[in-house]
C-alpha cells in the first residue's frame, strides 16, 4: 500500500520535518534503505562531497542546490541509524553543533574582544585546546587528500602563531626547497639518484608552494582543480579536432597536437 506523500513545505522547519518523515518511512519500508549502515553509506557520502565541490567550482547553483540536498539526506540518514542504535538522534546532533558554535564564538555570545578574522581563528584554536584537544592538529582528518591536508595543517598552526608574517620569507623557502630538489637530480655531479630523498625533497617543495599560495590568499586545491578542468577542456578539443580530420592521436607527433592545443587556448577553453 502506497504511503501518502508529505506535503511540500513552505518554510525551513517544515521542510526539515518533511525530510525526517521521508527518511523514517524509507528506513522502515524500503529494502535498500533498510539495509544500509554507516559504513555502507561512507563512500557514497564522500562521492556526494566531491560532486558538491565540482558544482561549486563550476558555479552551477542549481547543481549546488541538488548536491546540498543529497548531503542533507545523508546526514539525516546517519542520525537515523544512530537513533536506532540508541546512540543519539538528530535533535542531539543539531543541539550539539549549536552549543559548539556558541561556545567557540565568545566575541558574539560573550564579552571577548576581537579585531579581525585572525583573532577569531586564534580564539577558536585556543578554545579547542581548552576543551581537551591534545594538539592543534588533532582536528585534521587522517584521510584528507594530501594537498588539502597540507593546507589545513598550515592554516591550523597559523591560528596559534606558528607562521611567517612576511610572504617574501615564504617565497624564499620555496626557492630553497626548489634548489634542494634540483640538487637531487644533478646528473652531472651524481652517478645515481636517491629516489627516496628526491621524493622527500619534492614533498617539501609542494608543501612550501602550498604555504605560499595560502599567504597569497589562493586555495591551492581550488587552483589545481581549475587547472585540471582547463586541461581536460583543451585536451577534449584536441581529440575532437583530430577526429574531425581523421587523425589518430597515437600517430600524431607533439607538434601536430600542439596546433589543436593552441587552437583551444585561442578559443578560451
Amino acid at each position: 500500500m502506497a504511503h501518502p506523500i508529505p506535503t511540500t513545505a513552505s518554510n525551513p522547519s517544515e521542510a526539515f520535518s518533511r525530510l525526517l518523515t521521508v527518511m523514517n518511512t524509507l528506513r522502515i519500508d524500503c529494502p535498500w534503505d533498510r539495509k544500509q549502515t554507516m559504513e555502507s553509506l561512507r563512500h557514497l557520502t564522500i562521492e556526494e562531497m566531491y560532486e558538491l565541490a565540482d558544482a561549486i567550482l563550476d558555479q552551477d547553483l542549481d547543481e549546488v542546490k541538488k548536491e546540498l540536498g543529497d548531503l542533507m539526506m545523508h546526514l539525516v540518514f546517519y542520525a537515523k541509524i544512530a537513533e536506532e542504535q540508541n546512540a543519539f538522534d538528530i535533535t542531539e546532533v543539531l543541539n550539539s553543533v549549536c552549543d559548539k558554535l556558541i561556545h567557540r564564538h565568545p566575541h558574539i555570545y560573550a564579552d571577548t574582544r576581537v579585531d579581525n578574522d585572525e583573532d577569531v581563528k586564534a580564539n577558536w584554536e585556543q578554545i579547542k585546546l581548552n576543551e581537551g584537544n591534545r594538539s592543534v592538529l588533532a582536528g585534521v582528518p587522517k584521510t584528507l587528500p594530501a594537498l588539502v591536508k597540507a593546507y589545513r595543517i598550515q592554516d591550523k598552526v597559523r591560528g596559534v602563531g606558528f607562521d611567517w608574517d612576511d610572504k617574501t620569507e615564504v617565497w624564499k623557502k620555496v626557492e630553497e626547497e626548489l634548489q634542494e630538489f634540483k640538487q637531487e637530480f644533478d646528473l652531472e655531479n651524481k652517478d645515481t639518484i636517491d629516489m627516496d630523498k628526491a621524493e622527500q625533497e619534492f614533498g617539501d617543495l609542494l608543501f612550501s608552494l602550498i604555504n605560499y599560495a595560502r599567504h597569497m590568499g589562493i586555495n591551492p586545491e581550488n587552483a589545481l582543480e581549475k587547472t585540471n578542468k582547463k586541461f581536460i577542456r583543451r585536451f577534449n578539443h584536441l581529440e575532437q579536432r583530430a577526429s574531425e580530420n581523421d587523425q589518430k592521436l597515437s600517430e600524431m607527433n607533439l607538434a601536430e597536437m600542439d596546433v589543436y592545443w593552441n587552437e583551444a587556448k585561442t578559443l578560451g577553453l
